[in-house]
């Protein structure tokens, strides 16, 4: 999920990365005075913190990677537990009174980890080299995201896929998702990219052939709208990494993953 708006991680994200926070105005070893109350955090210590969070290495093919024994990973094991713990309850209420249950996800570090990228540019943002990563279809899976996929599919839940990502980096979605195992309902039925040529009609009010003015709100929820009303399903369970991948409706529950490297409104 990557647009103009993407910007650096924010303070917030610094709690989620695992170290303390230096107040702002306060003085650090070596220092004979205070910074300035207004000093943000700095950047250098926050990398840091980003990294102790992921528990960042560089395989042995120089691509840097998250461990399973990270801060990160642990904080992902305990949503995929309440998960699956939600949509084995609900997908069996919606089938004992006839409806049908469905889940969401979001792709771009819900399922797919973007961290080597992050790196590699110094967490920005330029589409060319974005679109490039996308389609060298080589991302690891966001640990326990491709088994939750699985998951919902077994109990009887229809799995969607609402993405920032645009139709001409579908062909490298679809291919990264099977690779990680995570190969169900990658069809184009289920897997709703951004087509600002030809925006679908359910998003007319902020879309139009040739012209997108849709926030990332507006066309996900949006979406969510359209597997509801549309196609008849009732989204038990929303997951991203951006609340605006979960704001805006039209889910039962929303689940957030961790994602401290970057934000978009």
């Amino acid at each position: 999920m990557r647009t103009s708006q993407r910007i650096a991680a924010v303070t917030a994200a610094c709690a989620l990365a695992g170290g303390a926070l230096y107040g702002a105005g306060a003085a650090t070893a070596g220092q004979s005075t205070a910074n300035s109350t207004h000093e943000p955090y700095n950047i250098g210590l926050l990398v840091k913190d980003i990294d102790t969070y992921y528990g960042t290495t560089a395989d042995s093919d120089g691509v840097y990677q998250a461990s399973p024994d990270s801060p990160y990973a642990k904080d992902l094991a305990r949503i995929d537990a309440d998960a699956r713990n939600w949509i084995d309850k609900a997908a069996r209420k919606a089938h004992k009174h006839g409806e049908k249950p469905a889940v969401v996800f979001d792709i771009d570090d819900t399922l797919l980890l973007s961290l080597d990228y992050e790196k590699r540019y110094n967490y920005t943002y330029n589409s060319t080299t974005w679109n490039d990563y996308v389609n060298r279809a080589d991302r690891p899976a966001v640990f326990g995201s491709p088994e939750l996929v699985r998951y919902a599919d077994s109990k009887g839940v229809e799995v969607f896929y609402n993405s920032g990502l645009s139709e001409a980096q579908r062909a490298g979605a679809v291919e990264n998702l099977k690779k990680i195992g995570a190969d169900v309902n990658l069809d184009a039925g289920h897997m709703f990219l951004k087509d600002k040529a030809a925006p679908p009609a359910y998003l007319s009010d902020c879309a139009t052939p040739g012209t997108w003015n849709c926030t990332t709100v507006q066309y996900k929820a949006g979406t969510r709208e359209h597997i509801e009303d549309d196609l008849g399903y009732d989204i038990i369970a929303n997951f991203g990494d951006q609340y605006s991948d979960l704001d805006g409706g039209h889910a039962d529950r929303t689940y957030k993953l961790p994602n401290p490297t970057y934000f978009v409104s």
